[in-house]
């Protein structure tokens, strides 16, 4: 995307992290900017600071997870600014313990909205984008769906997380191969982010009531220790990382990490798939990792 001055940013997870960095230089280089968030009172908050850059914004409180919602704002949007520009697939939540603890309303929660909030916002925006290209040979769009690093790899102790971040990838290679059959006027991306600080480790604020979890088994309260101590101590800003997705957008890039440096084990994890031999331990080059985490789950209640 050549320019972003006076074009138009639907970005959801607005309210904080990436989402609300990412609102920041979009206002600074003159977007419209559409900020949505689950979080009423981080929304307002972060909508006043947007506002006061001088920035138009039409704020939305959005539960990703659910169709409707996301329907009625791409109609709202439509009806502001008309068809978007960026669209920044953002919102997210954290959630770790063995796969099998997780009940049924855990993997309805994550997968809403890790995995179907991308769905909803590629299914309703994408067409509004089409028909703005088919008008304006002129036209520029682009989408960014974020991932993490947990849709290339596969953490322990990860699973219905590392489950919807690599379908969310899946879907994002997709959508870069079936755009560029129809058009080349818009584009794609997959942000793939390791350990930032952020507020994902907190996820649970926002669960809904019909969602509701019941009392947290041992593997789950590990896993969000380990997701909070991880996220806390990265030293990659989400300041930095919504330049990058920036940036990327620009530069018409499909991935864009945080920490280039992981790949090697994203290299070690497609090798093994290659050579058909079974995945390497995660804790190779940390083992006393590995045998914290196995005595902290083998421990006697």
């Amino acid at each position: 995307m050549k320019s972003f001055s006076g074009r138009t940013a639907v970005i959801t997870g607005a309210g904080s992290g990436f989402g609300l960095e990412t609102a920041r230089i979009a206002a600074r280089e003159g977007m419209n900017v559409v900020m949505a968030d689950v979080q009423q009172d981080a929304l307002d908050r972060a909508v006043a600071e947007i506002e006061a850059l001088g920035s138009p914004v039409l704020p939305f409180r959005l539960d990703v997870a659910k169709s409707a919602e996301v329907e009625a704002l791409g109609a709202a949007v439509q009806a502001r600014f008309g068809a978007p520009h960026l669209v920044f697939n953002n919102a997210g939540v954290g959630f770790g313990g063995l796969i099998w603890e997780h009940t049924l309303k855990d993997w309805e929660w994550v997968v809403g909205v890790n995995l179907m909030g991308v769905a909803h916002g590629v299914r309703v925006f994408t067409p509004m984008m089409l028909a703005a290209a088919a008008a304006d040979p002129d036209y520029e769009g682009h989408v960014v769906n974020t991932a993490s690093m947990a849709g290339l790899l596969n953490a322990p102790n990860m699973g219905v997380y590392n489950v919807t971040k690599h379908a969310v990838v899946s879907l994002s290679e997709t959508l870069h191969q079936d755009l560029s059959l129809v058009t080349d006027q818009i584009h794609a991306s997959v942000l793939c982010p390791f350990f930032v600080p952020t507020g994902i480790h907190h996820s649970h604020r926002n669960r809904p009531g019909e969602l509701a979890a019941g009392k947290p088994t041992r593997s789950q309260l590990i896993g969000q220790a380990m997701i909070g101590k991880a996220v806390g101590s990265g030293k990659v800003t989400a300041e930095q990382v919504a330049q990058r997705v920036m940036d990327a957008v620009r530069d018409r890039q499909f991935y864009i990490y945080s920490h280039p440096q992981a790949l090697a084990s994203v290299q070690t994890r497609m090798e093994d798939v290659m050579l058909a031999r079974n995945p390497t331990d995660p804790f190779a080059a940390k083992p006393e990792l590995g045998q914290q985490l196995r005595a902290a789950l083998r421990a006697a209640d």
